[in-house]
């Protein structure tokens, strides 16, 4: 009787294991949430769940075991490789999240790898059509995540959302109709549960717009055009599209209907700052690039835009370039941060952005009011300055490119070629720059150089390049292209610089280490003295490196990452720059590295 007492009892054990183990399975991994987003990079060091390791892009991380005095001892963990021939330029910032890394890669790749071992979780790749026109390589910036999601864009104007576990897709929507020129190589933004993204293709007439959808189900909340003289919409639940109020006045600014086709793409990441409830994202050049078809400001082109997340309406904005002549997008980073007039002495919140038309610019984020403005490159030809009471450029009209339609002899083929500095590629371009609360500076990756620019007459045509214009870039230094500059917003001054002989392409980390790393298209990440600007330790990856660098603590232990791999819009529209630096090879891998204990 005891030996079935016994096997009587256990289906009722094991009905109690099944339970409990079903318990257990059940157990989902993390999901990200809107805290997790607001409080990255700084009160949370063990993940990197946004682009810019917070959402104000100052790619500042408290994190202070690696310093000036133990970076000797910094040494590669694991490292990926992206495989196969799409190697192409690498820009993704890799994201941190519940013991994976995920990563995108060249021609709208992702990777979701084990966090400590470089162990290939997942990878999904996007099957592109034939007649993709990126501008400036088949790049990637790096992924959003959100809930059990990680969102990236495509370079056929797609937006993908794959479930974060498995690389099963959940859902997928269309930006924009890539056979009309458009792209998207940005890293999305998550913003009060909403994905936010611009999009590329400012070289063909597109119409730059900035798109709200929910994170979770793909489906638009609202757009805003930035383009004076577009419509903005809202949407409903059911999806129905509601008038939200035109962008500017309709030619105010922009003539006849060229603002239909005005370029102006946001092709960079938006950021945001909760303080201020303010999203702000800049815009790119206005299409063509031949100013002289468009009198005019061109609103809201080579601009930064303020917009509120809750209505989709600007809110404000600062034009950085007005009536730009020589392809000054303004896309690059406005980073919130907090700014002692030295005037009053208070301490006013304010964006500082290092301007691809040479100037660093530094706004009040409340309502755009310029506060101050300064070169950070050495050269500056289209402009003799910045008027601080009017905020517009003192511009010297002898450097905007000549007019064919009076010039050459009037037979309307090219007008008068200038020469001008810095060249269209910018002082600084894509790579996102880092600001150090510590130290008060901005880590600022520039570009010496200069361009032969001409405009030529053009007409718009949909899917072909709307430029109006030739150009060749010139180096300026025999000895220097890149600078990586540490830069004082509030005296103007560059404090101290490290020069590099090919042009810096991708981006800077700075830490509460007193440490800034950045990587140099000769293959090294570097880590340099924060305050001194001496170089303390550098490192060969193996390829060119045009991507930003991250940071995070696990287990009491400080890691640093970066992806390598040679390319983007240097080696493709750097003229004699490109020549000179034709020995760099291409790659695609992600290198991890942390402290070695003896």
């Amino acid at each position: 009787m005891e030996q079935i007492r016994k096997s009587v009892s256990v289906p009722g054990a094991i009905t109690i294991l099944a339970l409990t183990l079903a318990s257990l399975g059940s157990v989902q991994a993390k999901d990200v949430t809107d805290a997790d987003i607001l409080n990255d990079g700084t009160k949370n060091t063990n993940q990197v769940v946004t682009y810019g390791l917070g959402t104000k892009g100052q790619r500042f991380s408290p994190l202070a075991q690696i310093t000036p005095s133990t970076v000797k001892n910094l040494v590669p963990v694991w490292s990926f490789s992206f495989g196969g021939e799409k190697q192409r330029g690498q820009q993704s910032q890799p994201l941190v999240h519940d013991g994976k890394m995920f990563v995108t890669a060249s021609y709208s790749r992702i990777f979701a790898l084990d966090v400590k071992t470089g162990e290939k979780l997942w990878k999904y790749e996007h099957r592109l059509p034939d007649g993709i026109m990126p501008c400036c390589d088949v790049v990637n910036r790096g992924a959003a995540i959100y809930g059990n999601l990680v969102i990236f864009g495509t370079l056929d104007a797609q937006l993908v959302a794959l479930d974060k576990d498995t690389g099963k897709v959940v859902w997928k929507e269309k930006i924009e109709d890539y056979k009309a020129g458009y792209s998207f190589t940005a890293a999305p933004q998550i913003v009060k549960g909403m994905v936010i993204t611009g999009n590329s293709g400012g070289e063909f007439g597109i119409v730059g717009r900035v798109d709200a959808r929910d994170a979770k189900t793909g489906k638009l909340v609202w757009t805003r055009p930035v383009v004076e003289g577009h419509m903005g919409f809202k949407y409903d639940k059911e999806g129905k599209q509601v008038e939200n109020g035109i962008s500017g006045t309709t030619n105010a600014t922009w003539p006849g209907d060229l603002w239909k086709t005005g370029g102006a793409a946001p092709w960079l990441s938006a950021y945001y700052d909760p303080e201020v409830n303010l999203i702000f994202i800049g815009t790119g050049n206005p299409a063509p690039w031949n100013s002289w078809l468009r009198p005019g400001d061109n609103l809201y082109s080579s601009s930064t835009v303020a917009i509120d997340p809750d209505t989709g309406k600007i809110v404000w904005h600062y034009q950085t370039t007005p009536h730009d002549g020589w392809d000054y997008d303004g896309v690059n980073e406005f980073v919130s941060f907090e700014y002692k007039d030295p005037k009053s002495g208070k301490m006013v919140k304010a964006g500082g952005k290092a301007d691809r038309n040479g100037f660093f610019f530094v706004n009040d984020r409340t309502n755009g009011k310029l506060l101050n403005a300064f070169p950070f490159v050495k050269q500056i030809d289209w402009a003799k300055g910045i008027d601080l009471n009017t905020g517009r450029p003192i511009y010297d009209d002898k450097k905007r490119p000549g007019n064919p339609f009076t010039e050459g002899g009037g037979d309307g083929k090219k007008g008068e070629v200038v020469l001008n500095a810095p060249s269209f590629l910018g002082g600084k371009n894509q790579m996102p720059m880092a600001y150090s609360p510590k130290t008060g500076y901005f880590y600022v990756p520039s570009n010496e150089w200069a361009m032969d620019i001409w405009n030529e007459p053009v007409s718009y045509k949909r899917g072909a390049a709307y430029l109006g214009a030739g150009f060749t870039i010139k180096p300026l230094h025999e000895d220097y292209i890149g600078a990586l500059r540490a830069v004082d917003p509030v005296s103007g001054k560059i404090v101290w610089e490290v020069k590099n002989n090919a042009p810096l392409w991708g981006g800077v980390l700075t830490t509460g280490g007193d440490l800034v790393f950045y990587g140099t298209p000769e293959g090294y990440l570097k880590a340099i003295n924060a305050t001194t600007g001496a170089e303390v330790w550098k490192f060969q990856t193996g390829s060119g490196i045009i991507a930003p660098p991250i940071t995070w603590d696990d287990g009491g232990e400080q890691y640093v990452a970066v992806v390598s791999g040679w390319g983007g819009a240097v080696p493709l529209w750097g003229g004699d720059v490109a020549k000179r630096v034709n020995f760099l090879e291409q790659g695609g891998s992600v290198w991890v590295f942390k402290l070695h204990k003896p």
